[in-house]
């Protein structure tokens, strides 16, 4: 075994168990090497609408507990989405293999729509939930689902005879659709050069057809083409620079530079009479 996935309650990381050497995630690259601009205009929003919706509690609370209330009100709306996309993630994990599962209160919707996704495209699962390891540029990642899919184009009635095309998806949950850096995300899955078997064995990638992800709601689903070729996965490498700038940079400045001697000059204030 040569690299290990660490799971920390809802965050994970990998490892190199031969050197010891944390090696960065795709995700975590991408949220530290590609500005989201929008990111500023929704916590903006976000704590808005915190304090409005919690105007007179706060009306009553001291100085102090209200800025940390509207501090922390973002962190509220962000963590239930997270949470949310984390319980549907492991219930699609255990769908997609044909699984019995008990479904939690309130993700009914979300359910009912990957399932359709699945017998709709009577999808047939390659490998799913997999680590993978780039050798020659020092990333990793999970992805979620490489799987044989139905052509909607193929007009042949027998599911059996019908055309397939191997998709790599990325499921999303998230309200607003899917992102342009989503492109990213997948190019650096299929360009890596292993992915990990249960035994901690390196496997190389398989081929696929197309990439996209799976834009799962409530109300619907919605199976999204999203480009990751070569061009885009340069793009992800750039990125990954830019992030092992950000996370070093302050190591390039180094301490002030002490003068050589003592300045004896000093300003005198004249009086004009």
């Amino acid at each position: 075994m040569s690299i290990q996935r660490i799971n920390r309650g809802k965050s994970h990381s990998y490892i190199d168990t031969r050197t010891g050497e944390r090696i960065p995630g795709v995700t975590t690259i991408l949220s530290d090497g590609i500005p989201k601009p929008a990111l500023i205009n929704w916590a903006a929003d976000a704590t808005a609408e915190y304090a409005v919706d919690h105007w007179d509690e706060l009306g009553t609370a001291t100085p102090t507990a209200r800025l940390k209330a509207l501090r922390g009100g973002r962190y509220a709306v962000k963590d239930e989405a997270a949470n949310r996309g984390t319980q549907i993630h492991a219930l699609a994990e255990r769908l997609v293999h044909g699984e019995r599962v008990a479904i939690p209160e309130g993700l009914e919707g979300h359910v009912t729509s990957y399932v359709r996704f699945l017998d709709e495209y009577d999808v047939r699962p390659v490998l799913v939930e997999r680590t993978i390891w780039s050798v020659g540029h020092n990333y990793c990642g999970t992805f979620d689902l490489i799987a044989d899919l139905l052509d909607p184009d193929d007009p042949e009635p027998d599911p059996d005879a019908r055309r397939r095309h191997t998709w790599l998806l990325d499921l999303k949950t998230n309200r607003s659709g899917i992102f342009g850096e989503t492109s990213l995300q997948l190019a650096a899955y299929r360009y890596a050069d292993f992915w990990i078997d249960d035994d901690g064995s390196e496997q190389k990638m398989p081929d696929v057809d197309f990439t996209g992800a799976v834009h799962v709601t409530a109300g619907g689903y919605s199976l999204v083409p999203v480009e990751a070729g070569p061009m885009q996965h340069r793009t992800f490498l750039y990125a990954q620079q830019i992030a092992a700038f950000t996370a070093t940079s302050r190591e390039l400045v180094g301490e002030p530079v002490v003068s050589p001697h003592t300045s004896v000059w000093s300003l005198t204030k004249e009086v004009a009479w």
